[in-house]
């Protein structure tokens, strides 16, 4: 169990590299917590997790692989699974992603006056 810990902290600290984002427990934290519908996580949880020291539940790792940008099971077990397609955040450019990070981080209110905006700008064709 220790290897699966240090495997899983090592492909988040390279996703998090690779999505730009700063390899901090207080960082992350905040980043997470935006997007997190249940109780925050802490710092020190998101430490553990870069430590490899523990490894996220499945409801955690979901949030946590949206984040980087990668699928759930890609960022827990590495690689993809057997006939698994492309993933969604491959074909975003970075502006894309950096956009819709931003969307996430925004309050709720803010966060439905944007869907009623697209739904309104793509029904116009």
């Amino acid at each position: 169990m220790k290897d699966e810990k240090a495997e899983f902290s090592a492909r988040l600290r390279n996703a998090l590299a690779a999505a730009g984002i700063e390899q901090s427990a207080a960082v992350i934290e905040k980043r997470f917590n935006a997007r997190y519908n249940g109780p925050p996580v802490t710092a020190q949880a998101v430490s553990m997790w870069l430590n490899g020291r523990a490894i996220p539940r499945q409801d955690k790792m979901r949030v946590l692989a949206a984040l980087v940008g990668l699928n759930p099971h890609e960022l827990q077990y590495g690689g993809r699974r057997l006939g698994e397609g492309r993933g969604i955040w491959d074909g975003l450019h970075a502006q894309d992603r950096a956009m819709i990070d931003a969307y996430l981080n925004l309050p709720a209110a803010q966060r439905r006056l944007v869907r009623d905006l697209v739904r309104e700008l793509s029904s116009r064709g």
